[in-house]
């Protein structure tokens, strides 16, 4: 079982790379965040592997880092999400983004990824709701725990931001930027007035 790639980037094209270790071309399937971390070809490139065997293929899945493997990992748990799919909700939405759309439940920002409807972007924010926790995020990952798990102070900033026009995924992570960088039990008005300065950098 393949688990790590280091070579030379060959080429690369849309949601793939072909990357040379000593000789041999390996093909693997990746995000647009990974590729755009990959490089040119000629530039030396080492990608975290999903190996995927089935009867008539053996397909592998590129990754820049562990989060973004693991994402791919938990999306795949999603009825109706396959490695293609779980591919494209990555292009979109990087790991901390993804976190804050579950804690959310901002079907929304699923839905920008390709081939996923309201229908599948509902299922994904269901089934992974509780499981996201698992996944450790930096300074976003607590938010993801049971609801939105956040201070009182904190929900209610939130709800200003939401109230004054910001979408809730984004509120959500300033918010949480906010709240870490004042502590747990800032009052509210300076986590608003942190938030916006969040949202407006």
């Amino acid at each position: 079982m393949i688990g790590k790639l280091t070579g030379v980037l060959e080429s690369a094209g849309d949601g793939w790379a072909l990357v040379d270790v000593q000789g041999v071309g390996y093909l693997a399937f990746c995000s647009a965040r990974t590729l755009e971390r990959a490089g040119r070809p000629g530039d030396p490139v080492s990608l975290l592997i999903e190996t995927h065997v089935r009867e008539d293929h053996i397909h592998l899945y590129g990754f820049a880092d562990p989060a973004e493997r693991d994402w791919f990992r938990l999306l795949s748990t999603v009825q109706g999400v396959g490695a293609k799919m779980a591919l494209a909700v990555l292009s979109i939405l990087p790991p901390s983004d993804l976190i804050r759309a579950l804690a959310a439940q901002d079907k929304a920002a699923l839905t920008r990824a390709n081939g996923v409807g309201p229908k599948l972007a509902a299922r994904i924010l269901a089934e992974l709701k509780d499981k996201a926790g698992t996944i450790a995020l930096g300074p976003v990952a607590g938010a993801a725990a049971g609801s939105v798990g956040l201070e009182s102070s904190a929900e209610d900033a939130l709800s200003a931001l939401v109230n004054l026009g910001y979408g809730r995924s984004e509120a959500l992570g300033a918010v949480v930027e906010a709240s870490r960088r004042l502590g747990a039990q800032a009052p509210l008005a300076a986590i608003i007035k942190e938030g916006l300065r969040e949202l407006s950098a």
